[in-house]
């Protein structure tokens, strides 16, 4: 405990130029197979154990489910808690769940083309039962309550039902405004001009004041040492969570193919802060 304490403090007297540079690719999820949330929380943990605290978040994302999306944010901001400073940097897409976890951080930095924006939720259940009547198939369910098969793929939604995703998705749509909200410190009215589920580049993002600025990674590292009065170069450290088997075995590209099939079919009717395209 004391050696490391002493550690930390060598760290921050002599290496206070490292950033930590750390990347969320793809889907945001977390389960056994694709445990992306809780590699990214890895990361974080990593470089406290590092004793830097300065990081750069390069976000590369459409989205994934609320709950992963929901870890990764507290764990940001309990790195700024324990005294680190943290940016994020968009690449190509940090949309829905992706620019979620961005308001966590002290400056969101987006280049001028990257889609980001989708501020919303969705539920999407697909529904064959025309399908299983073509083809034979018939079902019986014994369920404990009316709405146990509450999205089941053998029926449509009851009107009751209906209401009761819906205000599941209200909900969760209210913690979503929360968070921007307070982050971005806008007010609600305004807030919701723009938080109706589109997507932006990121020069309407600046404009609209969801972002702090508009530029590239390089951009986004020299705000973090501005911020954190970093005079010389600094150096950059990656820390990269470990692949998972998935990863090791397809490789990045198809891996994130198989990712987005996956979250469609395993995570079919749960609340999503997605890139609603990622789901066709």
């Amino acid at each position: 405990m004391i050696k490391n304490k002493f550690k930390k403090t060598l760290n921050k007297i002599f290496n206070d130029k490292r950033v930590a540079l750390i990347k969320l690719e793809g889907i945001i999820i977390d389960n056994s197979s694709l445990p992306v949330a809780t590699k990214l929380i890895e990361c974080f943990e990593n470089a406290e154990e590092q004793g830097i605290k300065n990081i750069v978040l390069r976000i590369n994302s459409p989205g994934g489910t609320v709950g992963a999306s929901q870890e990764i944010h507290r764990a940001i901001m309990k790195a700024r808690e324990n005294g680190a400073t943290v940016v994020a940097s968009f690449a190509d897409v940090s949309a829905s769940g992706g620019y979620y976890i961005a308001t966590a951080c002290d400056k969101i930095v987006s280049n001028a083309g990257t889609i980001t924006g989708s501020i919303g939720v969705i539920i999407k259940t697909n529904v064959i039962k025309s399908l299983y009547d073509k083809i034979g198939i018939d079902h019986q369910i014994i369920k404990s309550g009316s709405h146990k098969d509450i999205l089941s793929n053998i029926r449509y939604l009851s009107e009751e039902e209906k209401l009761i995703l819906q205000s599941m998705v209200d909900d969760t749509y209210k913690q979503f405004l929360e968070v921007v909200r307070s982050s971005r410190k806008l007010k609600e009215e305004d807030l919701l001009k723009y938080a109706d589920g589109r997507i932006y580049t990121g020069n309407q993002a600046f404009e609209f004041g969801l972002v702090d600025a508009v530029g590239s990674q390089s951009d986004a590292v020299d705000l973090l040492c501005n911020l954190s009065n970093i005079k010389d170069k600094p150096k950059i450290i990656t820390i990269e969570p470990k692949k998972t088997i998935l990863q090791k075995i397809t490789g990045s590209e198809l891996s994130q193919m198989l990712e987005s099939l996956g979250l469609s079919a395993g995570y079919a009717g749960m609340p999503l802060w997605l890139l609603p395209g990622i789901l066709k």
